[in-house]
C-alpha cells in the first residue's frame, strides 16, 4: 500500500510540474481511484509544502509569477465559464465596441456575441482572434510580443495601437481578486493592457470564476472599488467573497449550470 501511495503523490507532483494545476476529477481518471484517496494524498502533500490545494483540485506552490497554460486552463471550470460568460453578454447592446481580454473565460463570450448585431471586438488573443472570426464577428487583433503562456499581445506597441481605441464596454479576465490587493495577474506587461483597456472602456466587467477568490498574483490590474465582478459558486467562497462583495461596485454570481 505504501508503494502505490508514493506512486500516486509522484504522479501528482508530476502532472503539477507539467501544468502548474491539476484537479481531483482528472487525477481519479489518471490514476483509477476513488476522490477521497486523491483528496487525502493532495492533503499530505500539503502538509509536506509541496503544493496547495485549491477548490476542486490544487496548484503547485510556487511564486506569484506562476502561470498555468492556456492548455490547461482550457478544461478547468468550463460550466462556471459559459454560465459567466451567458451572464456577460446580456450587458452587450447592438453597435456597441468591445475588449475582449485573452484568456479561457472570455473565450466562451464569443459564440454569444455572434448573435448581437453590428458590434466590432478588440482583443489581444490570439485564439479569441481566431474564434471571432470563426464566428463571423467583426474584430480587430492587437499587434506586438506574443506571450506564449497566455497567447495574448503584450508590450509598447501593443499599448500603443490600444490608445487610440474607446469602448463601451471591457470584458477582463483574471487570475486572482482579493479584497487586500485588488484584481491581478502574474505579468506586468499583460497587467498594463487589460489596464489601459479598461482605462478607455466606459463599463468593465471582471470575469473570474470561484477558484481566483483569495488569490494574488504579482501585478495589480485594478483594486476592487467600482468595478462589477462577474463570478460563479459564491456560496463556497466564506470568507473572501464576504470581503470582496463590500467592496466592488457589484458581484454577481451567476447559477452555473451541471452537466
Amino acid at each position: 500500500m505504501k508503494v502505490l501511495t508514493d506512486e500516486r503523490k509522484r504522479h501528482i507532483l508530476h502532472v503539477l510540474d507539467r501544468d502548474g494545476m491539476v484537479s481531483v476529477q482528472s487525477l481519479c481518471s489518471d490514476m483509477a481511484t476513488s476522490s477521497s484517496t486523491v483528496r487525502r494524498d493532495l492533503a499530505d502533500l500539503e502538509d509536506e509544502g509541496l503544493l496547495e490545494r485549491i477548490h476542486g483540485g490544487a496548484k503547485r506552490r510556487g511564486g506569484l509569477r506562476d502561470e498555468p497554460t492556456v492548455r490547461v486552463k482550457a478544461n478547468q471550470n468550463t460550466n462556471a465559464k459559459s454560465a459567466i460568460a451567458q451572464a456577460a453578454v446580456a450587458a452587450v447592446s447592438a453597435g456597441d465596441l468591445i475588449f475582449l481580454d485573452a484568456g479561457t473565460t472570455t473565450a466562451h463570450l464569443v459564440p454569444l456575441l455572434h448573435d448581437v448585431p453590428d458590434i466590432t471586438v478588440v482583443t489581444p488573443g490570439v485564439d479569441n482572434a481566431s474564434l471571432l472570426a470563426d464566428h463571423n464577428i467583426r474584430s480587430i487583433m492587437l499587434g506586438g510580443q506574443l506571450k506564449p503562456t497566455t497567447k495574448a499581445v503584450i508590450g509598447a506597441e501593443a499599448a500603443q495601437q490600444l490608445q487610440r481605441f474607446r469602448f463601451n464596454i471591457a470584458f477582463i479576465g483574471t487570475n486572482g481578486i482579493h479584497p487586500d490587493y485588488g484584481v491581478t495577474t502574474p505579468d506586468p506587461e499583460e497587467a498594463a493592457i487589460k489596464r489601459l483597456a479598461i482605462d478607455h472602456s466606459v463599463d468593465t466587467f471582471i470575469l473570474a470564476d470561484h477558484s481566483k477568490f483569495d488569490q494574488a498574483s504579482f501585478s495589480q490590474i485594478v483594486g476592487l472599488r467600482a468595478h462589477t465582478i462577474i463570478t460563479t459558486d459564491i456560496e463556497t467562497l466564506g470568507s473572501p467573497y464576504n470581503e470582496c462583495r463590500n467592496i466592488v461596485d457589484s458581484l454577481h454570481s451567476p447559477t452555473v449550470r451541471q452537466q
